[in-house]
């Protein structure tokens, strides 16, 4: 980023207009084609993208008729949500009830300021990253708690204090399950944690030891019970709620809040690739940057895809949890075991202060074996469903 607006202002594109002046406007045009280019989109085309996979996994055929294989689907469902009227309820308090849903927006469009797309991709790489991030996605549950006080309706209030406790119980193994890769690293800074792994899987922190191991899962659930996603989606249980804290919304207001739980599917998927699967890390292929930015750009999004799509395979396949169920895995298990991680990665850490690439091998093979166990149950059940459907009696 520096580099660009240096010499953008040594060739004296901008005239001789200050750097400051320069460096801000640069800053503009990157993050407006970032948010209205890739965020805002993104969103759009995962709802298309995860109703598909769902039909897939539940043998239906899903949105198809408008476009190509159904894919201006989530276009015309934008379109339509905003030609249709915007409902304020008598009763509720307009100012809160208005403001709400930009508050989840702009919780799900901040984080984006400092996603390492690439070693050079990046907005603004801040010393502090990750803190950052992790800080600002906390404003959604200001959001999702107003909409339901400020809606005056009871299901929506149950949805928003659901929400609120939630995700304000979930934070706390999410942010323990980040410290091991803080302490590995020393930095709380993106790039700094991606540039302390490697590009080949064994020299990733997920299989850095037994700690982070456990420590990346505990924080995939966790960003996935503080996104209201699936088997966690009680604030806006469909089948007790009607739709939660957004049962009163209608127009554009309520695809603010879908809008903003699709995109956060990218934002879970960027943490985890940053902290734990190596990040934009690619071998050194070319000396041209810009090749290697691109070759950079692209791992990194195949990564994240990658969590997204399991995200969507997971919603799929899982039903809804209690809430009472939710909140004992919480507070009985992830909470201790991470206070556990953290403390086994600070031993770790002091025994082995540069790492140890044996146990990162052996961690890597452990990791293949449960992937294949995983496989193979998976093509088990296939075939097993295969037969069923081919010998189901007929009447």
């Amino acid at each position: 980023m520096q580099e660009l607006i240096n010499n953008l202002v040594s060739s004296g594109t901008f005239g001789k207009m200050p750097e400051t002046l320069v460096a801000a406007i640069v800053i503009l045009v990157l993050s407006a084609v970032v948010f209205l280019g890739i965020a805002f989109p993104f969103a759009g085309i995962v709802s298309w993208v995860e109703r598909r996979v769902w039909a897939r996994i539940q043998s239906r055929v899903g949105p198809n008729r408008v476009g190509p294989n159904g894919f201006l689907q989530w276009l015309a469902d934008g379109v339509k949500h905003v030609c249709k009227e915007d409902v304020i309820p008598t009763d509720s308090d307009p100012q809160l009830f208005k403001i709400a849903p930009y508050l989840v927006v702009l919780a799900f469009v901040l984080p984006w300021a400092v996603m390492p797309f690439s070693s050079s991709l990046i907005l603004a790489d801040m010393n502090v990253g990750i803190l950052y991030m992790t800080s600002v996605t906390a404003i959604t549950v200001v959001g999702v708690l107003m909409a339901g006080w400020a809606s005056n309706d009871k299901w929506s209030l149950i949805g928003g204090i659901r929400s609120a406790a939630q995700i304000v119980s979930y934070e706390i193994p999410a942010g323990l399950s980040i410290f091991p890769v803080v302490l590995m690293t020393g930095t709380l800074s993106m790039q700094g944690i991606i540039r302390a792994q490697g590009w080949a899987p064994q020299h990733w922190f997920l299989f850095g030891n037994p700690f982070t191991f456990v420590a990346a899962n505990i924080l995939y659930v966790s960003a996935l019970a503080e996104g209201n996603r699936t088997p966690f989606d009680l604030p806006e249980a469909e089948s007790e709620l009607v739709a939660g804290f957004a049962t009163e919304y209608s127009g554009m207001r309520y695809l603010f809040f879908f809008m903003a739980e699709w995109g956060n599917l990218f934002i879970i998927g960027a943490i985890i690739t940053t902290l734990f699967l190596g990040g934009w890390q690619f071998p050194q292929v070319s000396n041209n940057a810009v090749v290697m930015n691109i070759l950079q750009l692209i791992t990194f999004n195949v990564k994240v895809l990658f969590l997204v799509f399991v995200s969507m395979w997971i919603r799929g396949t899982l039903p809804r949890v209690r809430i009472d169920q939710l909140m004992s895995l919480c507070w009985k298990y992830f909470v201790p075991i991470s206070f556990v991680n953290m403390i086994g990665t600070a031993i770790w850490v002091l025994i082995w202060p540069e790492g140890n690439w044996i146990a990162g091998y052996i961690m890597f093979a452990l990791g293949i074996v449960l992937a294949v166990i995983f496989i193979e149950r998976v093509m088990y059940y296939l075939r097993r469903s295969r037969m069923e459907l081919y010998f189901r009696p007929t009447i």
